[in-house]
């Protein structure tokens, strides 16, 4: 095995398991200390230990080993996981984390600060454990050296396979791992089984050992050591003083014996990880740049199978035409292959928010539970990376600011405990998160007031709720009394507004005064490829995101309101806001005999987009725009015809947002919003 080839992925893998174990001892931490939790907990200290085993990681080693002494005593009941036994686990795994973090970036997890902390964490875990202080310390410097009770020798034999090298294993990292459970007396390498010269191959495995092993470590222990390979050798292990019997392997049936309780738990649970292990061998990783540079690649195609289409309409051939479309279809398959490839399920970046509720709820001195919906909910793994700042700031926003302390609760008779709501779910072809607390909800008048003493606005009189909550957003706006080390310097809520906004995303804000307050946030599937629907206005195209069209349908004089500045119909007994694309970009170019309104549905609202030509679907790869058009409103994006011309993709929230808050004369924004939600026929 390629040591340094192979680091990455032990690291990779080791932070993936730290994740785990974080959230089943937060879930023990809350009462919910079942066994499923409880082994999962230990499964992941063993396996991180078993790893930087293979990697010669000593420290690592070293430390995890103690740790998973004190859960093996909780594993077997004759340890209890209550809240302060869970809480120093949670700082022990916090330093498992410090000690890969280290390797990964200095390949080596020595340092005398980390020891130092290392070494005092182990004091608290003892402590709390009914341990001895000082055992822990030992421990933590060098395991392999603690004086041992009943150590017995131990005789194993072990035959690697063919395949063992193939597989990604070094035979040697197991006789070195074996080395932290006690002292190798004897080690003898079986060749025996080596062919003749002109059969060899440099890539199988035709080595075994005989080794002899000094411990206190029971026979399961030692089989643990091999627990990564047990598919790849054949394995004895026994007393010196006994004849060497075979180990079987954990899908083998064992013979007829008596099993107790604790062992038959400790053989399931064997069962169901190597079950998982299997299920894992099943999928690869890939690395993200790859993948990103074939999206890349299946744009171009898609631009190139456009103009493919179009030369093949002007060349008249239906043998060719059939060919087009052919490829068209194929091309439309990959593309939907290749972005499934780059959804991943928001519910990982959703669990680690269980650690910063706890943690912050604690430092304020509030008891507040985090609940999750959604976690299956999938989206562009380019917008899970992004959307994780903006959802920080809502949370930290929504514990100090949000939700009322223990005292205040009970005084408006709720319950002490606040409780604070992640929620993904896919709608109209975007994803909505949502971030909800019950807390005490926004102040419309001390916002107004404040935006008032800003000089933000006039008169707050005419605002909806929603416009005079969007009040928050504001660079350095703040209703805070006091500014604290989480909250109340204005920033948090402006990043929010302008990352969501960077990912072609729209946030929204409900509350009520004394219940609690929802923040809203709406994103595309996709940050890549989309359907569109193409439309034409003047000499202009612009894309339309083709899962929020609705309908298209003719723009005639009889349909428009007698007061042009109004700027809405009446579609079949419905008011329907609209704006036209050729008076907001200021499009030229001859005007169209007859307009079209295209009637689009966003974020539960409709309005119309009034266009002069329809000009049918297509793929469209987004291209984003540069810095200089960074502030530019109503554009999202820009692709590239297969005509060869430029076409701009249309921000739908963005124009639905500038419709709905532009208000003409004599016509307030309230009504015209609510226009735009559908409550039946107008009267």
């Amino acid at each position: 095995m390629n040591v340094d080839s192979a680091l990455p992925t032990f690291v990779s893998e080791s932070r993936e398991l730290l994740r785990e174990m974080e959230a089943a001892l937060l879930a023990c931490e809350q009462g919910n200390s079942d066994s499923e939790a409880i082994n999962a907990i230990f499964r992941a200290a063993h396996t991180i230990k078993g790893s930087s085993g293979l990697f010669g990681l000593e420290a690592i080693v070293a430390f995890t080993h103690v740790v998973e002494s004190v859960l093996d005593r909780v594993r077997a009941q004759t340890l209890q996981l209550d809240r302060e036994l869970a809480a120093v686990l949670l700082e022990c795994r916090d330093h498992m984390e410090n000690l890969i973090g280290s390797v990964a970036s200095n390949g080596d997890a020595r340092s005398q600060e980390l020891d130092t902390i290392g070494a005092r964490l182990l004091e608290r875990l003892a402590a709390v454990s009914g341990g001895t202080g000082t055992a822990a310390v030992t421990a933590s410097k060098a395991p392999a050296d603690i004086a041992r009770r009943n150590v017995e020798t131990w005789q194993i034999s072990v035959r690697f396979h063919a395949d063992v090298l193939r597989n990604g294993m070094d035979p040697l990292s197991f006789i070195r791992y074996l080395a932290t459970l006690g002292s190798i007396t004897a080690l003898r390498v079986i060749d025996a089984d080596l062919p003749e010269i002109d059969r060899f191959d440099a890539e199988s495995c035709y080595l075994g050992f005989e080794i002899g092993l000094s411990t206190d470590a029971d026979q399961q222990k030692i089989e643990a050591a091999f627990e990564f390979v047990r598919d790849d050798c054949t394995l004895r292990i026994a007393p010196q003083s006994q004849p060497t019997a075979v180990v079987p392997k954990q899908s083998e049936p064992k013979q007829s014996q008596s099993v107790s309780p604790q062992r038959e738990g400790k053989q399931r649970e064997g069962k169901a990880a190597k079950e998982a292990k299997g299920a894992d061998n099943r999928s690869i990783r890939v690395d993200g740049d790859k993948l990103d540079h074939l999206i890349d690649l299946i744009g171009e195609l898609v631009t190139a199978g456009a103009t493919t289409t179009i030369a093949a309409r002007k060349a008249g051939l239906s043998e060719l035409n059939e060919s087009t479309l052919r490829l068209a279809r194929l091309v439309e398959e990959v593309r939907d292959q290749a972005l499934k490839l780059r959804m991943v399920q928001i519910g990982p970046t959703f669990s680690r928010f269980q650690r910063i509720v706890r943690d912050v709820a604690r430092e304020i001195g509030k008891e507040i539970r985090l609940e999750i919906s959604g976690a299956e909910t999938e989206l562009d793994k380019t917008l899970i990376e992004s959307i994780a700042d903006p959802l920080t700031h809502l949370v930290r926003n929504a514990i100090d600011h949000g939700i009322e302390t223990a005292d205040v609760r009970r005084g408006r008779g709720k319950d002490a405990q606040g409780v604070l709501r992640l929620n993904a779910c896919h709608d109209s072809g975007s994803v909505v998160i949502e971030v909800a607390d019950d807390g005490g909800g926004l102040k419309r008048e001390r916002i107004i007031a404040k935006a008032i003493e800003r000089g933000l606005i006039a008169d707050g009189s005419s605002l909806t709720d929603s416009q005079a909550y969007a009040l928050i957003f504001e660079p350095g706006f703040s209703t805070a009394d006091q500014v604290t080390n989480l909250s109340g310097r204005g920033v948090g809520m402006d990043v929010v507004k302008r990352n969501v906004a960077a990912l072609r995303g729209t946030v929204e804000l409900e509350s009520r005064e004394g219940q609690g307050a929802t923040v809203r946030i709406r994103l595309p599937l996709t940050l890549a490829i989309i359907d569109g629907f193409l439309v034409g206005v003047g000499n202009a195209c612009f894309v339309i995101p083709l899962e929020l069209v609705e309908e298209c349908v003719e723009l005639g004089e009889e349909g428009r309101s007698i007061d042009e500045e109004c700027r809405y119909i009446n579609l079949r007994g419905a008011v329907l806001p609209f704006i036209r694309l050729r008076d907001l970009f200021a499009v030229q170019g001859p005007k169209a005999r007859r307009e079209s309104i295209v009637v689009i549905r966003c974020a539960g609202k409709r309005i119309g987009i009034v266009v002069d030509d329809l000009l049918g679907e297509l793929q469209t790869v987004i291209k984003p725009l540069s810095r200089l058009f960074s502030r530019l409103r109503g554009i999202g994006g820009s692709t590239v015809l297969g005509t060869g011309q430029l076409a701009l993709i249309l921000d739908v929230p963005s124009l639905l947002e500038q419709t709905l808050s532009t208000r003409a004369p004599g016509i307030s924004a309230q009504p015209m919003a609510e226009a735009a939600t559908e409550h039946g026929p107008a009267s």
